[in-house]
């Protein structure tokens, strides 16, 4: 059974975001699982750092959207709304070319905050980055 409060189609998520950052620099959500969120990023002159690899701060843009997003589907967005309290990033191998992939699935849904775990791989399949989000749950004024 699905975790979110409505069922949005990737296309839907991917329109929303066209205007901001993940727009800009060629982030698609390309899958609404039950529980998970999945999305990808290319691997080009908008994302990669000055020695030719995926910059650190993609990947916390890829982790971001895919939490945030995730964390905003599953509560009533006429009562609450979502925004991200904390987020890390651990850089285990660097990406040259191609596009990576992160896949969003909570830890932790509670009523004031919640918790996603973010694991981005390269083309390859292997884990390139893995981060966490904790989102604050807030009720609108």
């Amino acid at each position: 059974m699905a975790i979110w409060h409505s069922n949005p189609t990737p296309e839907q998520l991917n329109e929303n975001a066209a205007g901001c950052m993940p727009g800009h620099i060629g982030l698609k959500i390309t899958e609404v699982g039950d529980d998970y969120l999945v999305g990808t990023l290319p691997v080009d002159q908008r994302t990669r750092q000055p020695f030719g690899i995926l910059h650190g701060g993609a990947n916390v843009v890829l982790a971001e959207t895919l939490g945030s997003m995730g964390a905003n589907l599953v509560v009533d967005p006429e009562k609450y709304y979502c925004v991200g309290q904390e987020i890390n990033a651990n850089h285990l191998r660097p990406v040259a070319e191609g596009e990576v992939t992160g896949t969003a699935k909570p830890v932790h849904i509670g009523r004031s905050s919640q918790v996603w775990e973010i694991r981005i791989t390269a083309p390859n399949g292997k884990l390139s980055c893995i981060s966490r989000i904790t989102m604050a749950v807030v009720a609108h004024g």
